[in-house]
C-alpha cells in the first residue's frame, strides 16, 4: 500500500468521529461489470441437481516477506478448517475454510487489529441459520453479513483508541463453504482463480485509475491528484483512515464497503491465489497462475508455491511488502517426477584424414 509524500503532514490532522450504527453508513457504491467470466449471480449459486457433485479438498500455503520496505504492514489469515474454529456456526459436515490478506498503511495497527478480531467480526457477531444444505437464502444472508462485517470493522477502528485515525488497511477475504466460494474485497488486494489453467479475477482493484471508482469519488466531492485519492491515498476503498472520512456516516469518497462475488466451484477449478498488491504490481494474473500450476505439478505443495510467488515478485523488483496465499481445491492432474539429470555427450564422425592425424599424434609421430 502506498501513500503520497504528504502523508506526514496530513497525518497530524485527526478528527474524533462519533460511532454510528452501521445502517447509517452510506451504501452508495458503483456496481462493477464482472471481470471474471466465471463469476455467477447468487441465484446461479444454488446447488445444481447434477449427478456428480464436486467436493473441494481444501489445503493451502502462505508466505509473507517484508520486501525492500523498512517495516512489515501486511497481515494474513489462513484457516483450512473453519468449523473447528467456530464450533457449531456452520455444519461441520460441509467443508469450510477462511482466508484473508490485509495491506496496512500509516502503520500496521489497523491491519493487526482486524486480523486479531476477524473471527468475531466476520462470523461470531452474526446469527447464521443452521442448515443441512446451502440454498439461495443462506447465500444471500452470508453475502449480506460479509458486507456488514466490513462496515462494522471500519467503525470498530474508529472507536479503537490504539489505532491512529491516519492508519488504515485494505482487506480481501475468501470463504469456502462446501462448493461455494465467496470473495469480498475493499482495496487493491486481489484474488485470482485458476480454472483449467486460465486465470480469472475474483476481485476488482479499487484504485483511482479505475474509472467507476474515480467517478464515484468525484461525485462525492473528492479528487484525484497524480493517481492518489485527495492527493494522499493510492486506493479508494479501505478500512480505517478516519481522518479522510466524513463523520456521522456521511457519504465519503473513501469507503469501506466491499465488492462481493460468489461462484460455485467445479472440478475445473484448481486453486485460488490471494495476495497483497506487492505481488500484483509486478506480475499479471496469468503469469502467477501459470507459475503456481507448474509448481504444483512438480511438488504438489501450496506452501512452496506461495514462497515461489513471493520470491518471483522479489526477483521482479517489487517495491512493497509481499504476501501470498495459495488455496488448492483438488490435487493436480499429475505430479511430475524429476529423475537425476544425465549428461549427454554429442557424438561426432571424423573423416579418414582426421583419424589418421589423430592416430599419428597418439603414436607420437
Amino acid at each position: 500500500m502506498i501513500v503520497s509524500s504528504n502523508m506526514g503532514a496530513e497525518a497530524d490532522i485527526i478528527f474524533r468521529h462519533q460511532v454510528v450504527d452501521v445502517m447509517s453508513i452510506s451504501t452508495q457504491v458503483s456496481r462493477f461489470d464482472s471481470v471474471a467470466a466465471c463469476a455467477e449471480t447468487i441465484g446461479d449459486a444454488v446447488i445444481e441437481s447434477s449427478v456428480v457433485k464436486f467436493v473441494p479438498r481444501i489445503r493451502s500455503g502462505s508466505c509473507a516477506n517484508i520486501g525492500p520496505r523498512r517495516s512489515m504492514e501486511d497481515e494474513h489469515i489462513r484457516i483450512d478448517d473453519l468449523s473447528s474454529h467456530l464450533g457449531s456456526i456452520f455444519n461441520p459436515s460441509i467443508p469450510s475454510a477462511f482466508y484473508a490478506v490485509f495491506d496496512g498503511h500509516g502503520g500496521v495497527d489497523a491491519a493487526a487489529y482486524i486480523k486479531s478480531n476477524a473471527t468475531r467480526l466476520f462470523f461470531e457477531d452474526f446469527d447464521f441459520p443452521q442448515v443441512s444444505d446451502i440454498d439461495a437464502v443462506f447465500l444471500k444472508e452470508l453475502e449480506d453479513s460479509h458486507r456488514k462485517a466490513f462496515l462494522l470493522a471500519d467503525l470498530a477502528l474508529a472507536a479503537e483508541s490504539s489505532v491512529s485515525s491516519s492508519c488504515g488497511t485494505t482487506v480481501l477475504t475468501a470463504l469456502v463453504l462446501g462448493r461455494h466460494l465467496l470473495v469480498a474485497n475493499a482495496g487493491d488486494c486481489r484474488a485470482v482463480l485458476c480454472r483449467k489453467g486460465t486465470a480469472f479475477e475474483m476481485s476488482q482493484d479499487h484504485r483511482p485509475s479505475y474509472l467507476p471508482e474515480r467517478k464515484r469519488v468525484e461525485e462525492l466531492g473528492g479528487f484525484i491528484d497524480d493517481g492518489y485519492l485527495n492527493g494522499y491515498l493510492s486506493v479508494t476503498r479501505a478500512l480505517g483512515d478516519w481522518d479522510m472520512k466524513f463523520p456521522l456516516g456521511s457519504a465519503s469518497p473513501l469507503i469501506a464497503e466491499p465488492d462481493v462475488r460468489q461462484i460455485v466451484l467445479s472440478e475445473d477449478d484448481e486453486f485460488l491465489i490471494i495476495g497483497c498488491d506487492g505481488i500484483w504490481d509486478v506480475m499479471s494474473n496469468q503469469f502467477a497462475v501459470s507459475l503456481v500450476r507448474r509448481a504444483l505439478r512438480r511438488h504438489d505443495n501450496p506452501e512452496e508455491c506461495a514462497k515461489e510467488l513471493v520470491n518471483e515478485a522479489s526477483r521482479l523488483n517489487s517495491s512493497d511488502n509481499l504476501t501470498a496465499i495459495v488455496i488448492c481445491f483438488s490435487s493436480p492432474a499429475r505430479v511430475e517426477s524429476c529423475p537425476p539429470h544425465r549428461r549427454r555427450f554429442r557424438s561426432c564422425n571424423l573423416s579418414e584424414e582426421a583419424r589418421n592425424k589423430l592416430k599419428s599424434l597418439l603414436e607420437g609421430n
